[in-house]
C-alpha cells in the first residue's frame, strides 16, 4: 500500500503528510473530549446533580472542541493542498528534465500521447495518492490506538473488542489490493492506448477526411472505446464491491461493540457516562480506516500511473558529451558510418561523407534511401549507429548537444512553428534580435510585405502556422533560421510540399547563403542541386556517386538517370499545362 521509491521520490512531501495527520489527531482529541464531556453531563442529568458550573464547563468544552475542529480542518486541509502541489511540481519537473537529458531521440522511446497522459492524468492521480491517501492511511492507524487507550479507563474489555475488530478492513483492503492491481495496471494500459490513438487521429484529422478513412478510424476509436468502457465498469464493479465488504466490516465491528458496552453497562461494570462515551465513539475506530478504503482505489491507480512514469524515469539514457566546440567547424566527417533502426533492416551501410567548411554538399536519391536518417544521426534524433562521426575530427558523441545546436541550423520541410506572434518565433532563434534584424530575415525570404499588410511582427499564428500558406510557414521557418546564424545549415527536404515561387524564393536564399556558411541540402529534386560543389548519391543506404552535377551527368550512372527523368517529367508537365 505504500510505494517506498514514490516516497523517496518525493520526500519533500513527508512534513506535510505530517501535518496533516497531526492536524486530524488534534481534531480527534478534541471530539473525544466533547464527547465525554456531553456524556459527562447527561449522567449527571439522570442522576439530577447537575449545576450550573457543570453546564457551564461542558458549554466552554463544546465550544473549544468546535474551534478547534474548524483550525484542524483548515489546516489539515491546507496540508494536503501543499502536499498534492509539491507533488505535480517535482513529478512534472522529474519527467521534464528526463526527457530534456534523453534529448531529440527520446520519441524512440515513448510516445508524445503517453507523455502527456502521464503529466496529466498520472500526477493528478499521484496527487490524491499523497495529498489524501497516505495521510489517511496513518491517520487510519493512529486513531484507533487513540481511542484505545483513551476509552480503555472507561471498559477494558469493550476497548479490546473494538480494537480486535479494526484490522478486519486494511485485511480486506489487502484481499482487493491483489485483484486490484492487476486490474488497473491494464486499465491504465487500455487509457493510455486510448489517447494515443484519439491525439494520432486528432492531428491526422484533416488526411482521414481527404481520403474518406474518417469512418474507418472512427469505428476502431469505437471499438477501443468499448475496451475502454469494459475495463472501467470492471473497475467500478470491483470499487463497488470492495466498498460493501469495508461498509459491512466496519458497521459491524461497531455494533459489536456497541453490544459489549452495553452488556457491561447492564452488567453493573460500566457507568452511563462510559457506556454512552464509547457508543459515541465506536464508529471512529473504523471510519478513518473506511474513508481511507474510498481513497484506496484512486490510489492503486495512482500506483499504475506511478509505474508508468517510472517506466520512463528508468529508460536507458545517451551518454552525452562534455566537450566543448571552442574553434569554428572546419570539416564534418562520417567514416563507414552504419546504421539500422531494427537489427534486421539496415538503413545506411558504410556511410563515407565529408563536409568542408565553406561548402555546399548536398544529398540525393530516392524515397526511402536514408538521407533524412543522416540528418537525424548528426544532429543526435537518432543514435547506436556504427563507425564514427567527427566534426573537427572529435566524436560528435563526445560533444555537447547544446554546442552541437548552437553550431548547426535544421531547417525541415515541416519546421514547427508555435501559437503566438511571428516576433515570438523569431526570437526563438535569437532572443535579443532587434526589429531591424527581424525585418531584414523577413525581407530576404519575401515575407515582410505581406506581414506588413497584417500586423507586422505581432501578426498573430495559430497552432502550426495553420493561417498561413504552406509556402509562407516554409518561410517564416527559414527566417528563423537564418536570424539563428550559425556556421552550419542543414535544409532536409526545406522545399517540400511547397508552390514553386516559394521553392524558387528559398533556393535562392540557400544559394546565397552557401557563399558564407557550410550548407548541406537534402532535396529529392535534382534540379535543386546542380550548383552544388559535391553531390552524394544514395541508394539502397550506401553513397553509390560523389561528384559535381557535371561529373555525375557524365558518369551516366543513377544520377544521370533519376535527374534526366526528373525533367522529362518536368518539361511533360508544362507542355500539358500549355
Amino acid at each position: 500500500m505504500i510505494k517506498t521509491r514514490l516516497v523517496k521520490l518525493l520526500a519533500h512531501a513527508k512534513k506535510y503528510i505530517f501535518y496533516n495527520v497531526l492536524w486530524q489527531w488534534l481534531a480527534l482529541l478534541g471530539q473525544i473530549a466533547a464527547v465525554v464531556s456531553i456524556a459527562a453531563l447527561l449522567e449527571e442529568v439522570i442522576e439530577k446533580n447537575v449545576d450550573v458550573k457543570t453546564i457551564s464547563v461542558t458549554g466552554i468544552v463544546l465550544i473549544a472542541a468546535i474551534l478547534l475542529r474548524f483550525l484542524c480542518d483548515y489546516m489539515s486541509v491546507r496540508a494536503s493542498h501543499k502536499a498534492s502541489a509539491d507533488v505535480k511540481r517535482i513529478l512534472r519537473e522529474k519527467i521534464y528534465e528526463k526527457l530534456l537529458r534523453l534529448g531529440v531521440s527520446y520519441r524512440e522511446q515513448v510516445s508524445t500521447s503517453e507523455v502527456v497522459q502521464m503529466c496529466a492524468e498520472g500526477v493528478e492521480q499521484l496527487e490524491i495518492y499523497f495529498g489524501k491517501y497516505l495521510p489517511q492511511l496513518f491517520y487510519g492507524l493512529l486513531a484507533p490506538v487513540t481511542l484505545f487507550v483513551i476509552l480503555a479507563f472507561f471498559n477494558l474489555k469493550a476497548s479490546v473488542v473494538l480494537l480486535i475488530c479494526v484490522p478486519l478492513i486494511p485485511v480486506s483492503i489487502v484481499a482487493v489490493q491483489k485483484i486490484a492491481k492487476r486490474l488497473l495496471n491494464k486499465y491504465w494500459s487500455v487509457y493510455t492506448g486510448l489517447g494515443d490513438s484519439f491525439l494520432e487521429n486528432l492531428q491526422g484529422l484533416t488526411t482521414l477526411k481527404i481520403y474518406q478513412a474518417d469512418k474507418q478510424k472512427a469505428e476502431e476509436m469505437d471499438q477501443e472505446a468499448q475496451k475502454f468502457r469494459t475495463i472501467t465498469m470492471k473497475v467500478l464493479t470491483m470499487q463497488l464491491n470492495s466498498t460493501s465488504v469495508m461498509d459491512i466490516v466496519a458497521y459491524g465491528g461497531a455494533a459489536i461493540g456497541m453490544i459489549v458496552a452495553a452488556t457491561e453497562f447492564l452488567n453493573g461494570n460500566l457507568s452511563f457516562a462510559g457506556t454512552l462515551s464509547i457508543i459515541l465513539l465506536a464508529s471512529e475506530f473504523f471510519i478513518p480506516l473506511r474513508l481511507l478504503g474510498s481513497f484506496f482505489h484512486i490510489a492503486m491507480n495512482g500506483m499504475a500511473a506511478s509505474d508508468k512514469i517510472f517506466h520512463l524515469l528508468d529508460l536507458e539514457e545517451p551518454v552525452l558529451g562534455e566537450e566543448d566546440l571552442t574553434d569554428a567547424i572546419k570539416e564534418i566527417r562520417f567514416d563507414n558510418v552504419s546504421f539500422a533502426y531494427e537489427t534486421d533492416r539496415m538503413i545506411l551501410r558504410n556511410i563515407n561523407l565529408t563536409l568542408p567548411e565553406g561548402n555546399f554538399v548536398s544529398l540525393v536519391g530516392e524515397s526511402g534511401c536514408g538521407k533524412s536518417t543522416i540528418t537525424g544521426l548528426l544532429t543526435g534524433k537518432n543514435r547506436n549507429y556504427q563507425g564514427n562521426i567527427l566534426i573537427n575530427g572529435t566524436p560528435v558523441s563526445k560533444l555537447k548537444e547544446s554546442e552541437i545546436m548552437q553550431k548547426i541550423t535544421l531547417v525541415k520541410h515541416n519546421s514547427y512553428l508555435f501559437k503566438g506572434t511571428v516576433e515570438e518565433n523569431l526570437q526563438m532563434a535569437k532572443r535579443d534580435a532587434t526589429k531591424k534584424e527581424m525585418e531584414t530575415v523577413l525581407k530576404k525570404v519575401n515575407l515582410l510585405d505581406f506581414l506588413n499588410t497584417q500586423e507586422g511582427l505581432q501578426t498573430k499564428l495559430l497552432e502550426r502556422a495553420e493561417n498561413f500558406s504552406g509556402g509562407q510557414r516554409q518561410r517564416l521557418a527559414m527566417a528563423r533560421a537564418l536570424l539563428h546564424d550559425t556556421p552550419v545549415y542543414i535544409f532536409d527536404e526545406a522545399t517540400s510540399n511547397i508552390d514553386a515561387e516559394s521553392e524558387e524564393m528559398i533556393m535562392n536564399v540557400i544559394y546565397q547563403l552557401a557563399k558564407t556558411k557550410t550548407v548541406l541540402l537534402i532535396s529529392h529534386r535534382l534540379s535543386n542541386v546542380t550548383g552544388s560543389d559535391c553531390i552524394y548519391m544514395l541508394s539502397e543506404g550506401e553513397i553509390r556517386e560523389t561528384g559535381t552535377h557535371e561529373q555525375l551527368m557524365k558518369m551516366q550512372g543513377k544520377y544521370q538517370h533519376l535527374y534526366n527523368s526528373q525533367q522529362a517529367l518536368e518539361n511533360y508537365g508544362k507542355v500539358a499545362h500549355l
